[in-house]
């Protein structure tokens, strides 16, 4: 909803041009995003936009320098939700993974069915429930090749896992093929946050609790960066939200922009030897 309402409301030239975005909504939320613009006005919506806009391209940034300078082949979209790249792809030769549970991948089969979005021959998706099954063993069923470079995009998921979680999924990222990447976004754990940043934090960690996902796992710049060599990955760039803005964000005029520290997107590799 947040990719479509960009679509629609923002200024050009966008953050992130999604052209699916929109269509592949159910028709009711739609309406409701196309009949309430000045929703989209208010600062916190237009922030938590802009972060998921941000998020997105620099996934997609990255995905592209890889294809461009280290031989990608292989794109795996972990948590893919409504996510559209895969019916978008750019990239001749580049074979696209989808991984979310099987319920969440049959809805959004039935969306892209009924918005009339093919399913290139080059995708896959690929249910998986996290708490039966392998995320190694049902991609290499799938034909997933750990041994091409691989970008993959892990988006909104970290900061709902618990610990063990993220270190089982980052140890299957490492062991992927020498150059291949991995981008995510996390959070600051909120005793680093100034005053009013814990408050919006607090707000916001009460919302998603209610709705039965919870947030769970911070990381401060330092022990992210501490961390993931220890499942074969190293961080190659972390923005925090100055560094975002400075990069997609600048210039605007429309309110599209970021507040607070707390939000960072990491950019990490499997490095090469």
């Amino acid at each position: 909803m947040r990719r479509a309402a960009h679509q629609i409301h923002d200024q050009r030239p966008l953050v992130f041009e999604d052209p699916l975005a929109v269509s592949i909504l159910p028709a009711e939320v739609r309406l409701e995003l196309e009949r309430t613009p000045a929703a989209s006005r208010k600062p916190y919506s237009a922030a938590l936009r802009a972060f998921m806009v941000s998020r997105a391209r620099f996934a997609e940034d990255v995905l592209a320098e890889g294809v461009r300078e280290r031989g990608v082949r292989q794109a795996l979209v972990l948590g893919a939700g409504l996510d559209t790249f895969a019916y978008r792809n750019p990239y001749r030769g580049v074979r696209v993974f989808e991984i979310d549970h099987p319920a969440t991948q049959r809805w959004k089969r039935e969306l892209l069915a009924a918005a009339a979005i093919p399913v290139p021959e080059s995708v896959s998706l690929v249910p998986v429930d996290f708490e039966r099954q392998s995320l190694r063993q049902e991609l290499l069923r799938a034909g997933f090749d750990p041994a091409l470079p691989t970008a993959t995009a892990w988006l909104g998921v970290v900061p709902y896992l618990t610990a063990e979680a993220f270190a089982a999924t980052a140890r299957v990222l490492g062991r992927f093929a020498a150059g291949s990447t991995v981008v995510f976004d996390y959070s600051l754990p909120r005793e680093t946050l100034p005053p009013t940043e814990q408050l919006m934090l607090d707000s916001l960690s009460a919302r998603v609790a209610q709705a039965g996902e919870p947030f769970q796992l911070f990381f401060t710049p330092e022990s992210l960066a501490e961390e993931l060599p220890r499942y074969g990955l190293s961080v190659v760039e972390d923005l925090d939200p100055q560094a975002i803005k400075e990069r997609y964000l600048s210039g605007r005029s429309d309110g599209l922009t970021l507040y607070g520290s707390a939000a960072h997107l990491c950019h990490a590799s499997v490095p090469r030897f």
